[in-house]
């Protein structure tokens, strides 16, 4: 089954189209699956469910939240009902699917979790802090949580947790995984140093990171005061690099601020490598088995939208939407665009399912 390309934006060079076109297959009339406004009616960070845990491999608890249809006014679910599990990205935690949980409570059952060292999760050894693990770490999230099939999406680190999955256990895509979504991200070819510079004090980034993180890491409190202090400067570049060129609430800036900053610096340097070394781009074959969509500012200076362009070219039959003027946190800033591709991919997988 093929889905509508679909690429934002007020410029489409050439190439780009003939390779948009060339995935372009049944065109699809979207349908409205989540409440894109309900995000607006309440505080980031107050969605909850009850909390579980799930154990890794190497025994690391991970936190993890799902919201069951029938607890916000929806059906009762069945195993065969459809489930959607959000991968967070870097730095951040679950709560950054805030506008996206908002939208499917009570119409899809959801599974949020927190990463290794992340959030209300468990911290990880440090030679545990992988792409591979994270791969691992999302398989036993979906054998522990998923009583029928899924569809997985993951946004930065969290898209390259999905890849990860596919290049480890290619055999659950098309069986057990209907559908996927890469929200600002790659599978390779990062410049790190670009990924820290909101997590740094007063903005220090560049060339200095790459030398500089690990000793950084040895004074790893002294860091943590000094981001706090910083506040004020962060919050400039966290708007900055987090977001694109059109002014987003400050509600938003923020938020993405107080996630940024909940993860010691610590955590920070134990992934950072990870990131340097990260080649996946030949390991992409699972994810043309299933519905996939690749999301990304057109904007994002973290993951910028040439990685995207090259996952769509590497993945057969997936759509690109470029979300014109959006920076990385694209999930927050056009929340109800990002939403609206969702919807369609999750029709699509439902329709797998049947």
């Amino acid at each position: 089954m093929s889905i509508k390309g679909r690429i934002f934006g007020t410029v489409v060079g050439a190439a780009g189209l003939a390779a948009a076109a060339g995935a372009v297959g049944i065109a699809r009339q979207s349908r409205v699956i989540g409440n894109r406004h309900a995000g607006e009616e309440v505080a980031f960070g107050e969605l909850r469910s009850a909390p579980r845990v799930v154990v890794t491999d190497d025994a690391v608890d991970l936190h993890v939240e799902i919201d069951e249809p029938a607890d916000f006014g929806g059906p009762a679910s069945t195993d065969d009902d459809l489930t959607v599990v959000f991968v967070h990205g870097y730095s951040l935690n679950l709560d950054s699917w805030h506008f996206q949980r908002a939208a499917y409570r009570g119409q899809v059952r959801t599974v949020f979790y927190d990463q290794r060292s992340h959030g209300r999760s468990a911290r990880s050894p440090e030679d545990h802090c992988t792409i591979e693990q994270l791969g691992a770490d999302l398989r036993r999230v979906i054998e522990d949580t998923v009583p029928g099939r899924c569809v997985v999406v993951g946004h930065s680190m969290g898209g390259m947790t999905v890849i990860s999955l596919a290049e480890q256990h290619p055999e659950l895509f098309g069986d057990t995984v209907l559908g996927a979504a890469l929200v600002s991200t790659t599978a390779g070819g990062l410049d790190p140093g670009r990924i820290l510079f909101p997590m740094l004090p007063l903005g220090l980034g560049g060339r200095f990171v790459g030398r500089a993180v690990r000793t950084l890491d040895r004074g790893h409190k002294v860091v943590d005061v000094a981001r706090a202090w910083g506040h004020a400067v962060a919050d400039v570049f966290t708007d900055r690099y987090a977001f694109g060129s059109d002014p987003v609430p400050a509600s938003h800036v923020e938020f993405v601020y107080s996630m940024l900053n909940a993860t010691p610096f610590a955590v920070v340097a134990d992934f950072y490598p990870a990131f340097a070394t990260l080649d996946k781009f030949e390991t992409l074959e699972a994810l043309g088995h299933v519905p996939t969509a690749i999301i990304c500012g057109t904007e994002d200076r973290i993951t910028s939208v040439g990685h995207s362009r090259k996952l769509h070219s590497r993945i057969p039959g997936s759509t690109l939407l470029e979300c014109e003027g959006a920076g990385h946190m694209v999930l927050l800033e056009q929340h109800k665009v990002v939403t609206a591709e969702l919807d369609d991919l999750i029709d699509l997988a439902q329709g797998e399912e049947r």
